[in-house]
């Protein structure tokens, strides 16, 4: 029997539309795997374990060796900044990075603030405009910061629009597209290199295809 891969995904939206892809590109996964409430599945019958793990915890995961592969977004990895290799360009859950704030409103010309989970995206990003802010690191409901006054602006990520529009705030530049991303352990590469390959091919042929479709 084949030795088990493991796989490090995110719970929520990009777990969901990768389980879709798996299973587009023949991969035998369970009716009750979508459902499942466990942190750690096993597949056997493909030899693979599953780590549901937080979005921002997979790089680390797959880093570390626990995971052999994982599944990110490109805003953690750009935020994560860890030493992992990407292998594959899933084109899923896309969305993107932005700066927000109040409409009509202008940065603080003393000490502007930036409110945002990605410190160290936003950082690199006002750095490289040559604009010196601080940056506070928030780690959920970010649009709250400027319509209390904690910041002139906000880094976050952008799907439809919809969360900005309805706490009365607007997009004032776009930052990166994001989609997500198949990433390995170094190691694990080279230890598994036929077995990943073959699923970064198997999955590459269903990402070529529902591409062309799109």
């Amino acid at each position: 029997m084949s030795e088990i891969i493991t796989i490090a995904m995110p719970k929520g939206r990009i777990f969901n539309e990768a389980v879709e892809l798996l299973r587009k590109a023949d991969y035998r996964l369970p009716p009750e795997f979508d459902d499942s409430r466990k942190l750690i599945i096993d597949v056997e019958e493909e030899a693979l374990r599953f780590i549901l793990a937080k979005p921002m915890d997979v790089p680390t995961y797959v880093e570390h060796g626990v995971a052999d592969i994982g599944i990110a977004g490109k805003d953690v990895m750009l935020e994560e900044e860890r030493d992992v290799y990407e292998l594959l360009d899933l084109k899923i859950s896309h969305c993107y990075l932005a700066v927000a704030g109040l409409p009509n409103s202008k940065m603080s010309d003393i000490a502007p603030k930036v409110a945002t989970k990605y410190p160290n995206v936003a950082s690199s990003y006002f750095r490289e405009k040559g604009e010196q802010v601080e940056i506070i690191k928030l780690n959920g409901s970010i649009e709250l910061a400027p319509l209390i006054g904690l910041a002139d602006r906000i880094v976050d990520i952008v799907s439809t629009g919809r969360t900005l529009k309805e706490n009365g705030l607007v997009e004032y530049e776009q930052i990166i597209n994001i989609s997500s991303r198949l990433i390995a352990n170094p190691v694990s590469y080279r230890m598994n290199d036929s077995r990943i390959n073959e699923l970064v091919k198997r999955l590459s042929n269903v990402v070529d295809l529902v591409d062309v479709k799109g």
